[in-house]
């Protein structure tokens, strides 16, 4: 097994955006353990979908630059009354996308690739949104970026087939979505 860490990864981002208190205390404000491990199997994922090691971890890391970027801009009250009803918009519609994933999981043969890709690019546009006045263009990008390549049906066809090779990230995955749903995390 290789040693990719998430966390190793969203320590790096979170040097560039809070340099002086760059320390896995303060990652962990922003990424628990079991987000850690849904980035990591996700990671795997990408790298086995593309093939490529290097594409893999440039996903995963603009995910957490992003999601530390926002953490960031959250706990530092950046977001306007309406804004925040954006972001509550796209918690609801993450925590959908969460059961949906779970349920297609659950079941064998009821995923629906378009159901899948519409959500994600449903929460890409929330979120572009949200951050619209707060983030440059690059994160921009890398929004998008993250969530064109998670919802690529071919990746999500793969990933959801039931005899597939994907199938052990999957459930990794799901039993950490549940797991953020039950908490309330998501």
């Amino acid at each position: 097994m290789e040693a990719f860490n998430s966390k190793d990864l969203a320590m790096k981002a979170q040097k560039k955006i809070l340099s002086s208190m760059a320390n896995k205390s303060t990652v962990q404000r922003f990424i628990d353990d079991t987000t850690s491990e849904i980035l990591d199997e996700l990671y795997r994922v990408s790298k086995e979908y593309t093939g490529n090691k290097g594409v893999a971890q440039k996903v995963i890391k603009n995910l957490i630059k992003i999601a530390v970027k926002i953490g960031v801009l959250f706990r530092n009250n950046c977001f306007s009354e309406e804004e925040l009803k954006l972001a509550q918009e796209f918690k609801k519609k993450l925590h959908t996308g969460a059961m949906t994933a779970i349920s297609f999981y659950e079941v064998d043969f009821t995923f629906d690739k378009t159901v899948m890709s519409d959500n994600l690019t449903e929460c890409k546009d929330l979120l572009l949104k949200l951050v619209n006045s707060h983030l440059t263009s690059k994160s921009h990008d890398r929004i998008s970026h993250v969530f064109n390549h998670y919802s690529d049906p071919q990746l999500l066809t793969k990933l959801y087939d039931p005899s597939g090779p994907f199938r052990p990230h999957l459930t990794k995955i799901c039993l950490g979505l549940n797991k953020l749903v039950e908490d309330g995390t998501i």
